[in-house]
């Protein structure tokens, strides 16, 4: 049982400021058992709130006593237009959701579905740019596209890809395609709560050696269930992983979108993945 100052706390909760530092956000945090007699005055109890404690505690007589989580939710986040010249010298323009400025740049900062393949122990080789000037997206002479609109993660054929729960997700994710997209691709769906309201995510895994046996539209997949295998499909030569998230138009159902427009710019909006990607433990 949660002891009074606890209780207290979670009542008082409007106008008692935490500092929460270095936490995994949507965590569980355990309460301690308290060792404070029972039967304080209120007026004991409110000044052992102000007693020093270390973040996410407050004061229970002598001891200090875990705080239950808090409930999470990202902030809100509208998309922004953006564009840039594609290989013909013609302006595409689309719209696309930036990184959130309280979410780190460091792409070391994060999880991936994947262990690191790179010597240095880093994850990405190619990161996010749409958001850039179209001077400063990505080019290359064996690259069939201009910009990207998510991450590439390189690792070793048949290395294994295994799901990664968003931030401020509600309960497992969906198998909502198991297909060609980017090479064989696999994409699940996401619930997220953001800005007040619960959004749908799609994360496209794409260029697989193959999906995971017996993975199948209409599953569900929790945290660190196998996705699939890393390979080069619709890449020749380039064995890695391409990582995109993708944010659904509000109030579309996307079970009943065709495959084929999943990447719509109607049906959902390229995302920076570090918006709900989650961090790293």
């Amino acid at each position: 049982m949660l002891s009074r100052a606890v209780l207290l706390a979670t009542g008082l909760a409007a106008l008692v400021s935490v500092a929460v530092e270095g936490r995994s956000r949507g965590a569980d945090a355990a309460p301690n058992t308290p060792t404070a007699a029972s039967g304080a005055s209120d007026e004991r109890l409110v000044g052992d709130l102000a007693a020093p404690c270390p973040p996410e505690t407050l004061s229970d007589g002598p001891v200090c006593v875990h705080l239950p989580a808090f409930p999470f939710a990202l902030a809100d986040v509208e998309p922004l237009e953006a564009s840039h010249l594609d290989r013909r010298g013609r302006l595409q323009t689309y719209e696309q959701i930036p990184r959130r400025p309280e979410r780190p740049a460091d792409y070391q900062a994060y999880r991936y579905p994947v262990a690191p393949g790179l010597p240095d122990g880093r994850f990405v080789i190619s990161g996010y740019d749409l958001d850039l000037p179209d001077a400063l997206q990505r080019r290359g002479r064996r690259l069939r596209a201009i910009g990207h609109g998510g991450v590439d993660l390189p690792q070793a054929r048949g290395a294994p890809i295994r799901l990664v729960a968003l931030e401020a997700q509600q309960g497992d994710a969906d198998v909502v395609y198991v297909g060609a997209l980017f090479g064989t691709t696999v994409v699940t769906r996401h619930t997220v709560r953001e800005g007040g309201k619960l959004r749908d995510y799609l994360l496209l895994f794409g260029h697989l050696e193959g999906p995971a046996p017996g993975l199948t539209v209409g599953g569900h997949l929790a945290d660190g269930s196998l996705v699939g295998f890393v390979g080069d499909t619709g890449s020749p030569e380039l064995v890695h992983l391409h990582l995109e998230a993708r944010r659904v138009r509000d109030e579309l159902d996307i079970t009943k979108v065709p495959p084929a427009r999943l990447l719509d710019s109607d049906v959902s909006v390229v995302c920076d993945p570090r918006n709900v990607l989650p961090r790293a433990r």
